[in-house]
C-alpha cells in the first residue's frame, strides 16, 4: 500500500512538472509540518490555586499548491490540525473532521500595464481574487492570518486588488450564510456553531433548531459547539466590506483601513416551557443587521541605518476609531491608538512603545459600549505572548493600556534572541462587584516577560524555544474571572516549536566552473 501511495505521489509531481513545461506556467508545491510542545501553567488566564500545569504537543500539517499563468493565479492550502494523542489509534466517525481546506482561491488579472494584449489601462495592475483566502495587512494588528495559531484564520470573500502610481487599493466584500439546502428561504444568518442538542432546565436533552443559539441563562452568553474566534467573539459577521489603501513615500509608509462588519439581528427566545423544561437562547429571525465600522490609519518609517552613529530607527504610529452598533445592537464608540520605535545598532535593537484599547467605565456607565474590538488580527503578536488579552479568553471590560519594551539580538543570519517586557493596566475604571461599598479595582493588571530563541537549522527547518512569565494582580483576576484571591497570580509558559517547510520543487543551485 505504501509503495502504491509513493508511486501515485511521484506520478502527480511528474504530471505537474509536465503540465508546467507544456503550458509555460509556474507550479509550486510546499509542505509544512509544525509541531509545538508546550507546558502551560496559566496561559491565557490565571490558573486556580492548586491547579497543576498542562503539557501537550500540537501539530499542523499542510500542503500548499500554487499555479501561475499570465492572467491567472491559483492557490490551495489543505491543512490538518490536531493534538498528539487526541484521536484514538483508529479514528471514530464521532471524532469530527480536523482536515480542512485552509485556502482555495483564484486570482484573475484584469489589467496589467506590462501586458500589451490587455486594452484596459486604467490601473498599473488590477486583479480579482475570489474564494477562501488569508488577509495580511500591515503588522496584522487588525487584519491578519493568525499564523501563530495552528488553525490560522481565513476569509470567504472576493477581493479586488489595484495598483496605481504606487498606491495599493484593495476592496473586499463577503456575505455569509449557514446553508444552501433546498427549501431554505430568506437570508437570516445564525452567527455561530450551535450544538445539535442541549440540556434544558430539567436536564432533558432537546434538539436545537437551525436558527437558534442556546445561551447560558436568559440573555447570557451563547453556548457554542466550538469557539468562533480567537478574539473571544461569540458572533460571526453576516457580511463585511473593506477598503485598504497604502503607499510608500521614501522611507515612510502610509496605510488606511475602513472595515465594516454587519451582524445579524436576533431576539431573546426560548425552547420548551418552565413546567417541562426550558432552554433560553437567541433566535436569528429578525430583519436587518447591526453595523459596525472601524476606520483609521497607520504610519511606519525608517530613519538612518544600522552602521550610523545613531543606528537605524524604525518607528510606528497609528490610531483607529470604532463606531455604529456592536454585535448586540448597542451604540458603540471606541478607539485604539499607539506609537513605538526601535533603535538598531549593529546586531542589537531595542525600543519602547505604548498603546491603548478603550474600554467601558463600569463605575459610571453611560449606556454605550466603549470596548474596542481589534477585529480579525493577530493579538499574540502585540499584547503579550501569553495571550491574556483579545484572544480566546477575551479581554477586560475596562480595556487595555500596554506599555512595553522590546529587545532583539541577531547573532548571525540563522540565530536571534528576543526579550520583551509588558506592563498591563486597565484603560478605564472598573467597578469592584465584590465590594459592598461599590468601590473600584486598581488599574494595574500585571507584568509579563517573553523570551525567545529562534534558529534556522537548514533552508527548510526552523526551531523556536520560548519562555514567558506573567505576574498578575487581583485586578487581573477580577477582570478575567470575576473573583479575587481564588487563583494563582504567577503564570508560566514554555514551548519548543519545530517548523519544517519543504519546497518540493526546489533545486539546489549548482556552481558552474569557468
Amino acid at each position: 500500500m505504501k509503495k502504491l501511495l509513493h508511486v501515485q505521489s511521484c506520478s502527480v509531481l511528474l504530471f505537474a512538472l509536465l503540465v508546467s513545461r507544456i503550458t509555460h506556467s509556474q507550479i509550486s508545491l510546499q509542505g509544512q509540518v509544525r509541531t509545538r510542545t508546550e507546558v502551560r501553567d496559566g496561559l491565557g488566564n490565571l490558573a486556580k490555586i492548586g491547579a497543576k500545569p498542562a503539557a501537550f504537543t500540537s501539530q499542523r500539517t499542510s500542503l500548499n499548491f500554487g499555479y501561475k499563468w499570465d492572467r491567472l493565479t491559483f492557490g490551495m492550502n489543505v491543512r490538518d490540525v490536531r493534538v498528539w494523542g487526541q484521536d484514538a489509534a483508529s479514528i471514530n466517525n464521532a471524532d469530527g473532521s480536523k482536515l480542512f481546506v485552509h485556502e482555495a482561491w483564484a486570482e484573475i488579472v484584469l489589467a496589467n500595464i506590462a501586458d500589451t494584449t490587455i486594452k484596459f489601462k486604467a490601473f498599473d495592475n488590477l486583479s480579482l481574487k475570489v474564494g477562501r483566502q488569508e488577509l495580511i495587512y500591515d503588522d496584522v494588528r487588525l487584519i491578519g492570518n493568525l499564523d501563530w495559531l495552528q488553525q490560522g484564520r481565513r476569509f470567504d470573500m472576493a477581493l479586488l486588488k489595484a495598483m496605481k502610481k504606487g498606491w495599493q487599493i484593495d476592496l473586499g466584500v463577503a456575505f455569509n450564510q449557514n446553508s444552501d439546502a433546498f427549501g431554505r428561504a430568506g437570508t437570516f444568518y445564525t452567527a455561530g456553531n450551535a450544538p445539535t442538542t442541549v440540556a434544558n432546565s430539567k436536564g432533558a436533552y432537546v434538539t436545537v433548531p437551525s436558527d437558534f443559539l442556546p445561551t447560558s441563562g436568559k440573555g447570557g452568553a451563547p453556548v457554542l459547539a466550538s469557539p468562533l474566534s480567537t478574539n473571544g467573539q461569540n458572533q460571526m459577521y453576516k457580511s463585511m466590506q473593506m477598503l485598504y489603501l497604502s503607499r510608500k513615500f521614501g522611507q515612510t509608509k502610509f496605510s488606511g483601513l475602513v472595515f465594516k462588519d454587519d451582524f445579524q439581528k436576533y431576539r431573546i427566545d426560548s425552547l420548551g416551557s418552565t413546567a417541562n423544561g426550558v432552554v433560553y437562547g437567541r433566535r436569528y429571525d429578525v430583519e436587518g443587521t447591526n453595523n459596525r465600522i472601524t476606520y483609521g490609519a497607520m504610519l511606519t518609517g525608517l530613519i538612518g541605518n544600522a552602521s550610523s552613529k545613531l543606528g537605524k530607527i524604525a518607528w510606528q504610529a497609528f490610531a483607529y476609531k470604532q463606531g455604529g452598533k456592536n454585535r448586540d445592537g448597542q451604540d458603540l464608540t471606541a478607539y485604539h491608538y499607539g506609537a513605538n520605535f526601535s533603535v538598531q545598532k549593529g546586531k542589537f535593537s531595542f525600543g519602547p512603545g505604548y498603546e491603548v484599547l478603550s474600554g467601558n467605565n463600569t463605575v459610571s456607565p453611560d449606556g454605550k459600549d466603549h470596548r474596542f474590538d481589534p477585529l480579525y488580527g493577530t493579538p499574540h503578536r502585540h499584547w503579550g505572548y501569553m495571550d491574556y488579552f483579545y484572544v480566546g479568553t477575551g479581554a477586560a471590560a475596562g480595556g487595555l493600556a500596554n506599555a512595553f519594551l522590546k529587545t532583539k539580538y541577531v547573532a548571525n543570519p540563522n540565530l536571534y534572541f528576543t526579550l520583551d517586557f509588558h506592563n498591563f493596566a486597565l484603560a478605564n475604571d472598573m467597578k469592584n462587584g465584590l465590594d459592598a461599598s461599590g468601590g473600584k479595582i486598581a488599574r494595574q493588571l500585571g507584568n509579563e516577560f517573553d523570551f525567545i530563541v529562534n534558529y534556522n537549522l537548514n533552508k527548510f527547518t526552523n526551531i523556536e524555544l520560548g519562555y514567558s512569565h506573567l505576574s498578575g494582580t487581583n485586578s487581573l483576576e477580577y477582570a478575567k474571572l470575576g473573583t479575587m484571591d481564588k487563583s494563582k497570580h504567577s503564570a508560566n509558559w514554555a514551548y519548543l516549536m519545530l517548523n519544517i517547510r519543504p519546497d518540493f520543487f526546489y533545486t539546489k543551485p549548482v556552481a558552474i566552473k569557468q
